[in-house]
């Protein structure tokens, strides 16, 4: 399974680390410079992303294996890349965030339903965690097209079926979920704003032990934003700089995690 690292120099390991990922639509997430990115690499926090099936960092059989009734290969990628870091010393469970956004916050939030445990937060950006209720309306403006990625569940009972398997918002239960911030925007025409609001309360009243002291799962809306987030260069600096000293907070980056 492919993965790609990076890290400052002279960084001791176990490190806080954040694991992003993707994995949809034959999407390459290859390596790229990032100057914000650069506020977690100095601050000790390693940064890796899993190259999970579904993408196409490995060819059209790598999209092929991610996609329709293979879907669930992205999320148990996912979470084999995680553990790998974890058993080979690069992190631990308790300094290890997730990050996905659409399509990576379906990912997201799959792996929260599957892995709870494995991490110590996950932050899902316009997270289409009600797949199944969106893809059975064609009346909205991408349905029809997203069947090719996804199945018809309308006209194949297969497909109903195996998305509702995975469906984060359906797979919601009672357990110890690790915190979870889900951000979203009230103009998101590819995502409605309607799904990762009813996920996160459905995971807050699922949560175990939901009294002084569990986990936080929050939700943030953008009340004048897109799918894209919020528009203009300070603003998007601002919401950049709330997600980071979230995942570095859940990644106990300030007092250097694992680094001693």
């Amino acid at each position: 399974m492919p993965i790609s690292i990076v890290h400052r120099r002279g960084v001791q390991f176990p490190a806080p680390t954040l694991l992003y990922g993707y994995g949809a639509y034959e999407s390459c997430e290859d390596p790229r410079f990032s100057i914000a990115r650069l506020s977690l690499l100095d601050r000790g926090m390693v940064f890796a992303v899993a190259h999970v099936r579904g993408g196409g960092e490995m060819g059209r059989s790598w999209y092929e294996h991610g996609k329709l009734l293979e879907k669930k290969n992205t999320f148990t990628d996912f979470i084999a890349v995680a553990r790998h870091l974890v058993a080979t010393g690069l992190t631990r469970p308790e300094n290890l965030v997730a990050l996905g956004g659409s399509a990576g916050g379906l990912l997201m939030g799959a792996v929260a339903n599957m892995a709870p445990d494995l991490f110590a937060g996950i932050l899902a950006q316009v997270p289409f965690v009600d797949p199944l209720t969106t893809i059975l309306d064609p009346s909205l403006p991408l349905t029809v097209t997203e069947w090719d990625e996804w199945g018809n569940p309308l006209e194949d009972p297969d497909v109903y079926a195996y998305m509702k398997s995975y469906s984060p918002y359906e797979n919601v239960e009672a357990k110890q979920y690790p915190p979870i911030l889900a951000m979203t925007s009230l103009n998101d025409t590819r995502v409605f704003y309607v799904e990762p609001a009813k996920w996160i309360a459905a995971l807050r009243h699922a949560q175990i032990n939901s009294g002084v002291g569990a986990a936080s799962v929050l939700l943030k809306t953008e009340m004048n934003a897109g799918h894209g987030g919020i528009s203009g260069r300070y603003e998007r600096w601002k919401e950049a700089a709330f997600q980071y000293a979230w995942l570095l907070d859940a990644a106990k980056a300030e007092d250097g995690g694992g680094s001693g």
